[in-house]
């Protein structure tokens, strides 16, 4: 196994697999046929038109759209097509800083294969011995990737929230960072992918952190969706993220980041321009 393999493992999508999604003419997802084929009952807001699915032009205000597109979801629901409701809306549109165009249950992004975006915060701690990051452990009751490990601090971007409050919110929550330790972390940049995963397409942004935290503090899980943290040498992480699939898929891509910038993956590392181009779409 190798790096490159944690990157491959988020490029795996079937082009012809999927019709775009249109919304004023301008692609903002993508579904699978069969999906359009269960959108078919919903004359009134799809239609497929020269293999693309077009949401019905006379909706054409933010409201209208959210609102019509709630009944559609509240009917996946309703169908068991939509496990894991979050009752938490999503921005759709061509850009994380452009105006959304609608907004969508959390669930049901994957479905529309809209883009979801995410923030995701590396915790380390610096001793005599080098860098030390902090491994969380996923709760098996989570919708997506039970059990596997994760950062510190990870959590998907809903509207209404900016991504620097939805970061403190989130290191509260799922570690028990505190608003003002929380505010020293900084923002990186980002890593994107575009995969099939069991829940549908997965089109997201990650956008991504570091925090060095005192040697002192332990994390602490307030809202239950972690198990566990571990404070692990660097050594290790990078072993694990290259040899092994324990990783939730996407954190692979953040942590390889996390090891390139901080100079644990250099040049003459094998595949490494492709390392670097993997980590964005």
């Amino acid at each position: 196994m190798s790096f490159l393999d944690r990157i491959k493992e988020c490029a795996e999508y079937r082009v012809g697999h999927y019709l775009p999604l249109l919304i004023d003419g301008v692609q903002v997802g993508q579904v699978t046929r069969d999906f359009a084929s269960w959108l078919d009952q919903f004359p009134d807001v799809f239609s497929q038109q020269d293999n693309t699915i077009v949401l019905n032009p006379t909706l054409d205000t933010f409201e209208a759209r959210t609102t019509t597109l709630a009944t559609v979801t509240a009917q996946l629901k309703s169908d068991g097509l939509l496990p894991g409701w979050r009752g938490e809306p999503y921005s759709v549109g061509t850009g994380f800083s452009r105006p959304a165009l609608m907004e969508i249950e959390r669930a049901a992004v994957p479905l529309f294969g809209t883009r979801g975006y995410g923030v995701n915060l590396n915790g380390y701690v610096r001793d005599e011995n080098g860098v030390n990051l902090w491994v969380g452990k996923r709760s098996w009751q989570k919708q997506t990737s039970p059990g596997k490990l994760d950062h510190l601090v990870a959590g998907g971007q809903p509207s209404g929230i900016s991504l620097r409050d939805n970061l403190i919110k989130e290191c509260w929550e799922e570690a028990g960072i505190p608003p003002e330790l929380a505010c020293q972390a900084h923002s990186t940049g980002y890593v994107s992918y575009l995969t099939e995963r069991e829940e549908g397409l997965r089109d997201d942004v990650s956008f991504c952190y570091d925090l060095q935290l005192p040697a002192d503090f332990t994390p602490q899980n307030t809202d239950g969706e972690v198990e566990s943290f571990a404070l692990w040498p660097i050594e290790q992480v990078i072993d694990t993220v290259r040899d092994t699939d324990q990783f939730k898929f996407s954190v692979s891509l953040v942590l390889i980041d996390f090891l390139v910038r901080h100079g644990h993956i250099d040049a003459d590392e094998p595949g490494y321009s492709d390392i670097i181009s993997g980590l964005r779409l």
